[in-house]
């Protein structure tokens, strides 16, 4: 193929994690590559609408919260109730660091930003806001997503948000109904009662999260109820009537619920309308999103997609992981694909919640001879001094090899402790195994000693 007809090897269509992965390692594999950014500023939905100011946030709310509930402060006669608007305005600081080096990665890489919106004119070329037509040889579309919005419920009220919006919202509400109980609804109504709004989770289905360990899920369930959320599953919307003073959830059950303010937190949908796919030909399914195969490849095998437009697992660690896939697949390099095998789940609840590898439903139904593994926090040095006792970590293990086969944690840094099991699953077989924590030393007191807690805590059951 004649290279010179092409202005680039690559262009990339948005510039959150997904494009980025795709476009440095790319750039490193030594092809020219441009990405095309429709917004005012590069980082994606993950810089500014989604990851970083939501966990932004929530560092605010329990950190403020904490300092506020201790009892010196209690003493000193300080009781002070911040407003939304005061804890978001560390938050366009974070977005702006962020901002600023990512754009770094582009110029230190010569790697050109084209700002609009890209449309496809045919299979190789796009017009980015209708100028000239840009021909590239491959394409990664990582356009990511948004919060779906059904026809008829009113966006437009200013008591009913999405998960955008959200992050804007002035007045702080005392009551609040959070629709739709994913990881963004569940995230959402652990922070809004952490700052002591009292929240309706209206869940669709009939348990929080089912992707995950039971056991983790009824400990979520329990925790928020404990914490006075109220969660009422199995439940659809009628409609959503905003009214002057609040809104109005009219569920199909015949229940109603009125709440001071809505969030809209049931769905996403893929951004592939304004891309042009009709004339390329390229069909996203219902949800907008586009369907590849194991190589990150469209139905066009010079066209990937990467991140949230695929779907499932729609999280910013695996959309950078795809992205840097597609790019080493394009590059010649066909073991690219860094695609399931062991992306851990971080949901950023209170308590905070994540994990890796099979779950016991999983394993039961693989007829797999597990053995689990149990550590409380509140039996870890480290959890008492902290004070943050709340908490497990759970190992599922092969009950004759020792071989790991997930691991599930609730509690303070969960998200950061799952590395380590992690790291040990992906060892060669001989070195996964749950031998590793009872033989090795662990920093005292710290809480990734809960690993060998858990580990012993497991060799006990076996017989």
């Amino acid at each position: 193929m004649n290279h010179s007809k092409f202005d680039y090897d690559l262009l990339v269509l948005g510039s959150g994690p997904g494009g980025e992965g795709a476009a440095m390692q790319a750039t490193k594999g030594g092809i020219r590559v441009a990405v095309a950014e429709r917004y005012t500023q590069i980082g994606g939905g993950c810089t500014h609408w989604g990851t970083i100011p939501s966990k932004a946030l929530r560092y605010t709310i329990t950190s403020t919260m904490k300092a506020l509930r201790n009892p010196t402060f209690r003493e000193m006669g300080v009781h002070v109730s911040p407003t939304l608007e005061q804890m978001q305005r560390g938050t366009q600081a974070i977005i702006s660091q962020q901002v600023s080096m990512r754009q770094s990665f582009y110029e230190r890489n010569n790697v050109p930003v084209l700002r609009g919106n890209a449309r496809f004119l045919d299979e190789h070329t796009v017009s980015i806001d209708g100028c000239e037509p840009i021909r590239a040889k491959h394409f990664v579309i990582a356009t990511g997503s948004r919060p779906w919005h059904p026809p008829d419920v009113d966006f437009d009220h200013p008591r009913i948000y999405d998960s955008d919006s959200v992050l804007n919202m002035a007045h702080k509400p005392t009551t609040m109904a959070v629709y739709g109980a994913g990881v963004v609804g569940t995230e959402y109504a652990s922070m809004f009662r952490n700052m002591g709004i009292k929240v309706n989770l209206i869940n669709t289905r009939e348990k929080l999260l089912e992707f995950l360990d039971d056991e983790i899920v009824d400990a979520l369930a329990y925790h928020l109820r404990d914490q006075g959320v109220i969660i009422r599953h199995n439940e659809t919307m009628e409609k959503i009537e905003g009214t002057d003073d609040g809104v109005v959830l009219h569920l199909v059950s015949g229940k109603r619920v009125k709440t001071d303010a809505l969030l809209w937190a049931n769905g996403r949908t893929g951004n592939t309308d304004n891309l042009g796919l009709e004339t390329i030909p390229l069909e996203a399914n219902s949800r907008g999103q586009l369907v590849v195969d194991e190589q990150f490849q469209t139905s066009i095998p010079h066209i990937y997609a990467v991140g949230d437009v695929i779907g499932f697992p729609s999280l910013a660690s695996a959309a950078y992981t795809q992205g840097r896939a597609a790019a080493m697949h394009l590059l010649g390099k066909v073991d690219g694909n860094l695609r399931i095998n062991d992306i851990p789940t971080g949901i950023y609840t209170s308590p905070e919640i994540s994990s890796v590898g099979k779950t016991e439903r999983e394993l039961t139904a693989a007829k797999i001879p597990y053995e689990v593994g149990h550590s409380l926090f509140r039996s870890l040095a480290r959890a008492q001094i902290t004070g943050e006792t709340t908490g497990m970590l759970k190992i599922l293990f092969h009950r004759d090899t020792l071989e790991i086969l997930g691991v599930h944690c609730f509690g303070a840094n969960a998200s950061e402790i799952v590395h380590i099991g992690q790291a040990i699953m992906n060892q060669p077989a001989g070195h996964n195994t749950l031998e590793y924590f009872t033989e090795t030393t662990f920093n005292y007191p710290t809480m990734a000693e809960a690993y060998r807690v858990a580990a012993l805590n497991g060799m006990n059951r076996l017989f």
